[in-house]
């Protein structure tokens, strides 16, 4: 009788040197240009959710996530505030977490230099 693989928990350890560096598209920025740096931890086979850890300076610049893709986030320092269409806007710091969902549009503001645990989930179209 063959033996089912069972699915097995991953553990993930900090990350270990430097990460991905990034800025913000130029026709997309608000204020300033920040260094992002980005440390893909996990993804599935998939490609349906990837993990890992993010950083950022201060700045800000407009995001648009597709229907299909919402972020869960953890703030583990810093402060970060995403803006609406509307002019609304929910801050979230050191301690908190939120989630971007899907087909969000607005702004991403780094109102302190951040770091976060980030969770993303992209469906199949």
């Amino acid at each position: 009788m063959a033996v089912s693989a069972r699915p097995r928990i991953v553990p993930i350890a900090p990350p270990q040197g430097p990460g991905q560096i990034d800025h913000p598209r130029p026709d997309r920025l608000v204020s300033g240009n920040p260094r992002r740096e980005t440390w893909p931890l996990y993804e599935t086979a998939d490609g349906v959710t990837s993990v890992g850890i993010w950083a950022c300076e201060a700045g800000m610049w407009r995001i648009v996530f597709a229907p299909n893709k919402e972020e869960y986030f953890f703030v583990l320092e810093g402060h970060v505030r995403l803006h609406d269409l509307e002019g609304k806007a929910v801050d979230v710091r050191a301690g908190e977490g939120a989630v971007i969902p899907a087909g969000f549009e607005g702004a991403f503001e780094v109102v302190a230099p951040v770091r976060k645990h980030f969770v993303v989930v992209t469906r199949p179209a």
